[in-house]
C-alpha cells in the first residue's frame, strides 16, 4: 500500500462545531488565546486556564466527527494512512482513523505540571485545581501551548518523509513548527491542499488545491486518489 500522509488543522474539524481562534479575530471561544494557551497564561490564572479547557472537553463530547473525518479513516482499506493533526479533539479517532499523531496535544489527557512524562487519559472529566499527578503536583491539560515545544515534531518529520502522497487538510500553515512539514515530504510526489479558504503554499511546491470545506473536499480528493491508483 502506498503511505498517504494528512496533515490537519482547525478546518478539519469546523463541520463539527469546533470553533478556531483564527476564525474569531484572534479570540477563541471569546477568550484571548494568550491568556488560555501559554505558560504565562497558567502562571498568571490557572483556574482560568482550567475552566477553558474543562468547557472544551464538555463541548467535544458533544461534537461528532464530519465527513471529512470519516472520508480519512474509509482511505484506510486503499492506503497506509498516516494523520497528523495540529488538533487536539479526538475527532479522527472516533470517526476510525487508527494511525493519529498529536502535534499540539490531547484534549481528553491530563499531565503533571511538574512531570511532564505522567500523561494520564481522562475522558470528558474537569481538571480542578488541587488535582494531583501520583507525585503530589499539579494536573494541567495536555496541551502545548504557544511558547512550548512540540514533543512529536521529530516523529511527524520522519512519517512525512516517507509519504508516497502528502495532503494538507483545514490547516492555514501558519502556525510553525508543524506548517513546516509539507517542506520535508519527498520532492515529486503527489501534494493536495483542502481548504475553502487562500491558503499561502511556496510556489517552488507543485500543490493541487481543492478550495472546499474538509467534507466535499475528501470526497473530491477520494476520487481523484482512487482513479489513480
Amino acid at each position: 500500500m502506498k503511505k498517504l500522509v494528512i496533515l490537519t488543522g482547525a478546518g478539519m474539524s469546523a463541520e463539527s462545531g469546533i470553533r478556531t481562534f483564527r476564525e474569531a479575530g484572534g479570540l477563541w471561544e471569546e477568550y484571548d488565546v494568550m491568556e488560555v494557551a501559554s505558560p504565562m497564561g497558567w502562571a498568571k490564572d490557572m483556574k482560568l486556564v482550567l475552566r477553558f479547557y474543562n468547557e472544551r472537553r464538555r463541548q467535544l463530547e458533544g461534537c461528532k466527527p464530519n465527513a471529512g473525518h470519516l472520508g480519512v479513516a474509509s482511505l484506510e482499506k486503499h492506503f497506509d494512512v498516516h494523520v497528523i493533526t495540529q488538533n487536539i479533539d479526538n475527532l479522527h479517532e472516533r470517526a476510525g482513523s487508527s494511525k493519529v499523531l498529536h502535534l499540539h496535544g490531547e484534549l481528553t489527557k491530563a499531565r503533571s505540571s511538574a512531570y511532564p512524562e505522567l500523561i494520564y487519559d481522562i475522558g470528558y472529566k474537569d481538571i480542578n485545581p488541587g488535582d494531583f499527578c501520583e507525585r503530589g503536583r499539579q494536573l494541567r491539560p495536555h496541551i502545548v501551548w504557544f511558547g512550548e515545544a512540540v514533543p512529536n515534531m521529530d516523529e511527524a518529520i520522519r512519517i512525512t518523509s516517507t509519504a508516497n502522497i502528502f495532503v494538507v487538510i483545514g490547516s492555514s500553515l501558519n502556525v510553525y513548527p508543524a506548517a513546516g512539514l509539507i517542506e520535508y515530504a519527498p520532492q515529486g510526489i503527489p501534494m493536495f491542499l483542502i481548504d475553502p479558504n487562500e491558503v499561502y503554499v511556496p510556489s517552488r511546491l507543485k500543490v493541487e488545491v481543492i478550495r472546499e470545506s474538509a467534507s466535499k473536499g475528501m470526497a473530491i480528493l477520494t476520487e481523484k486518489l482512487l482513479a489513480d491508483k
